[in-house]
């Protein structure tokens, strides 16, 4: 191979500079073909298209090469809300040599090939819309361009653009908190605790001890019992008011992120492109179900933590506060990238504190889920079911045996939330029920 020949493949593979194209080429050589077969026969016609064609190659080939044009993309957040929209303003610094400019700034969901926006070489800025239709981790903010000179002739690019990453967090649906146990390690937060301490509500009405405050003194039952002793104001007969604790609760969220299954038992074996949750899915439900059982509970003062059951190491350490609920978003979106089968869930012991709340979100598909949620409640640790399996069921239509199986697998998971139900753990669908639930175990203690 020649040397010239291996320097035109050389500025074929550069796009990063201003590089002659085919169409120069093959104007110059289709030109002086016309001309030349056109004088030779003496055909004018032949002339009058092949100069033209000369002309133009000439032309460009006689200009200088215009300076490299230069992009500067916007900053923009990194993270959104779902719904929420930014406005990004690219700027463009081109040469007066640049006639026209081929754009393709890909956002949302379109991750390869969208469409191709031509401008006039004169446009400074270029302003676009990034929207998310849905929550997770998306490709956006990259701006692929293509800069040409007169006639086309002459290009810069194509360019692919820096990608530019935005986490779309998940909603969050405000939820009236049900009952957590009193966690008795710490005293704030609005739930009674066995201890005494200085909340508003009464525990005890008790003889004065050395240490007690006077302002706890109950005068009106110490001057009655000082009436029954003859009158005499002592130490042994004044009486404080001893009040209770008030305690937060810990409640740790276990999301089981092995499976995502949508209500159509055909697509079940069918892989999502990228990192995608399916819509209305099983593990869409339960980050949906997580962000607003988390909102509701730290609103409240209770501490929330999270724990992936597939991948303990992408576990949240329980929290308070609008900084936990931002943070256990963020983590969500980070356990859905991650998702996928895991043979055995884990929910170590010091992953759920003394006297949490552990409630578990899981389609309960196969019997390891039965099986981890029995051995977490022989530690002593109160747990809640909550079964996000879509409902109703489609059976795939194209196999024979599609009601076949879509009964077996009813009566197995049927089985499965009995089984839950005989170790005392609560089973409750998310939504209407859950809340009816909760209110439910407001009224009493298992």
């Amino acid at each position: 191979m020649s040397k010239r020949v291996q320097k035109w493949m050389h500025d074929q593979r550069d796009t990063n500079r201003w590089r002659n194209t085919d169409a120069m080429y093959r104007a110059a050589v289709v030109g002086i073909g016309l001309v030349v077969a056109g004088v030779l026969l003496h055909e004018v016609a032949l002339v009058l298209f092949g100069a033209p064609l000369l002309i133009s190659a000439i032309l460009a080939m006689a200009r200088s090469y215009p300076g490299a044009p230069d992009v500067r993309q916007p900053k923009l957040p990194r993270a959104l809300e779902q719904g929420q929209f930014a406005e990004a303003v690219f700027e463009i610094d081109a040469d007066p040599g640049v006639e026209l400019v081929a754009l393709r700034a890909p956002h949302g969901k379109i991750r390869g090939a969208g469409p191709v926006h031509l401008l006039p070489g004169t446009v400074k800025n270029v302003r676009t819309t990034l929207g998310h239709g849905g929550w997770g981790e998306g490709v956006d903010l990259r701006l692929d361009r293509l800069f040409a000179g007169p006639d086309a002739l002459r290009v810069f690019g194509p360019i692919v653009g820096i990608e530019g990453r935005r986490t779309i967090l998940p909603p969050v649906t405000l939820l009236p908190a049900g009952p957590l146990p009193p966690r008795p390690a710490s005293l704030v937060g609005v739930h009674r605790s066995p201890r005494p301490g200085d909340s508003t509500e009464l525990r005890d009405i008790r003889v004065f001890q050395p240490g007690d405050r006077l302002r706890r003194v109950d005068w009106r039952v110490s001057l009655r019992a000082s009436a029954s002793a003859g009158g005499v104001m002592s130490p042994s007969v004044l009486h404080v008011r001893e009040r209770h604790a008030d305690a937060d609760a810990s409640l740790v969220l276990a999301i089981d992120t092995r499976v995502d299954v949508g209500a159509e038992l055909a697509d079940w074996a069918t892989a999502l492109p990228g990192n995608n949750v399916r819509p209305g899915g099983s593990l869409d439900t339960s980050v949906l179900a997580a962000c607003s059982l988390a909102a509701s509970y730290l609103r409240q003062g209770d501490r929330v933590g999270l724990v992936d059951l597939g991948r303990p190491q992408l576990s949240l350490a329980p929290g308070s506060g609008p900084r936990q609920l931002l943070r256990l978003r963020h983590q969500l979106v980070v356990c859905t990238r991650s998702a996928g089968w895991s043979s055995k869930p884990l929910l170590r012991p010091q992953q759920a504190p003394a006297g949490s709340l552990v409630m578990v979100l899981s389609p309960f598909l196969d019997d390891a889920m039965v099986e981890l949620a029995a051995t977490v409640v022989r530690r002593g640790t109160r747990l809640l079911a909550m079964d996000v399996l879509p409902d109703p069921l489609i059976a795939d239509a194209d196999d024979p045996w599609g009601d076949a199986v879509l009964t077996v697998l009813r009566a197995e998971h049927a089985v499965r939330l009995e089984t839950l139900r005989q170790h005392g753990i609560p089973v409750l669908r998310w939504g209407d029920e859950a809340s009816a639930t909760l209110r439910r175990l407001a009224r009493g203690r298992r």
